[in-house]
């Protein structure tokens, strides 16, 4: 039974919920934005009039209460009032700058373009004129929507990481619960191996073909061993890293087609390194058969131990097709391949291998038509 079209209907309707929830919660902010910029004009439009009532009233008049109310309780929208004689007053302001006039003017400017200036006075005669800028209320919910945006991102990213780290320590699981299982399969024949080898020399059967059957034998049992580390802590010891790199490099050239021609260079004979003989060894013959397969069987594999200052690093390099450089990273991406076959887990085994558990770095240093080279780097022991 397949689940994947209903959980793809699901992460679509949960997709376009969270859409139409965001546009909702954003339009309801800019209304109610709108309308409170509607209500500050209506204000201001208030002190305005009261203002005109003000400079009309005849010298020796006393003022009423309400143009007083009026004036005394607009203490939040600042606002500049240039009268028709040129003199300004501003209202709300901070003092260092009630009397620097190139502050007023281009404040003048800034107000303009955020609102309509309100003129002051009857169709005969303008008293004066208004300007008047947004208060610190409404610039705080002018940046309302891009804070909640972010909000909402920060939020999306979060549940995404959790999601993506879900699957991943599912799909760890998964593939330890694997491994696991192949090591206990291949463990019952493997003992009957054993047990075959040992008649075969009861019969005096050529000595030579025991022998290299007890080293086929054993590097089933070092696979076994392999496949049960996937999913658990493995144990590391200080080892010389050239002889561990000779050792799988003799065993892989031994049981290589005569077409490949191979070559070692190191110019120390010792490295020692933390690491895990098992698991290395795994990770030179992944690399080597990755490198005879883009050589299609025919070819030149290239291993060195180069000694760099507190590190020490291994090039593991094949005469093959090469990879495009938009493919350097992904080829460690577990399920990614070029192959025809294959499960494209080779690599992404490698890279957990060499970085999470060794704690070393692994790329593909450089690669073109006839020369691709992979790099492992690994910190020396005691330095």
């Amino acid at each position: 039974m397949n689940f994947q079209p209903e959980k793809k209907t699901t992460n679509i309707i949960l997709l376009v919920s969270a859409f139409v929830i965001v546009s909702l919660i954003l339009w309801n902010t800019n209304s109610f934005f709108k309308k409170f910029k509607e209500e500050e004009r209506f204000k201001m439009e208030i002190w305005a009039a009261a203002q005109y009532e003000f400079q009309s009233m005849p010298a020796d008049a006393e003022i009423g209460n309400l143009p007083i109310f009026v004036f005394q309780k607009n203490t939040s929208t600042p606002m500049i009032l240039v009268n028709k004689d040129g003199t300004i007053r501003v209202n709300n302001f901070p003092e260092e700058h009630e009397n620097d006039s190139i502050y007023i003017q281009n404040k003048i400017i800034e107000f303009q373009s955020q609102n309509t200036p309100i003129a002051i006075g009857d169709t005969i005669e303008q008293l004066a004129t208004l300007y008047y800028g947004d208060s610190e209320i409404l610039n705080k919910l002018k940046y309302y929507p891009i804070a909640l945006l972010l909000i909402i991102c920060l939020f999306g990213a979060m549940i995404f990481f959790f999601f993506k780290t879900n699957k991943a320590s599912e799909q760890n699981k998964l593939w330890a619960g694997m491994a696991k299982e192949t090591a206990h399969q291949i463990g019952t024949p493997l003992s009957s191996l054993l047990g075959w080898n040992e008649l075969l020399k009861a019969e005096n059967i050529n000595q030579e073909i025991t022998i290299e059957i007890e080293k086929d034998i054993s590097r089933l049992e070092t696979i076994t061993e392999r496949f049960s580390k996937i999913g658990s802590t493995p144990k590391l010891e200080k080892l010389n890293i050239v002889e561990e790199t000779k050792n799988a490099y003799d065993y892989l050239k031994l049981r290589s087609s005569k077409l490949i021609h191979f070559s070692f260079n190191s110019k120390v004979e010792r490295v020692d390194v933390m690491m895990n003989s098992a698991l290395y060894n795994w990770t030179i013959e992944n690399l080597v058969k990755n490198g005879i397969d883009a050589m299609r069987g025919k070819g030149n594999i290239a291993i060195a131990i180069i000694s760099d200052g507190n590190y020490v690093k291994i090039h593991v390099a094949d005469t093959g097709a090469g990879i495009s450089k938009s493919d350097f990273n992904r080829i460690f991406n577990p399920g990614f391949t070029t192959k025809k076959r294959g499960w494209g887990l080779g690599l992404s085994l490698v890279k957990r291998i060499i970085e999470e558990y060794h704690k070393g770095k692994i790329k593909v240093l450089s690669s073109n038509k006839g020369e691709t080279i992979m790099q492992i780097t690994f910190k020396i022991a005691n330095v």
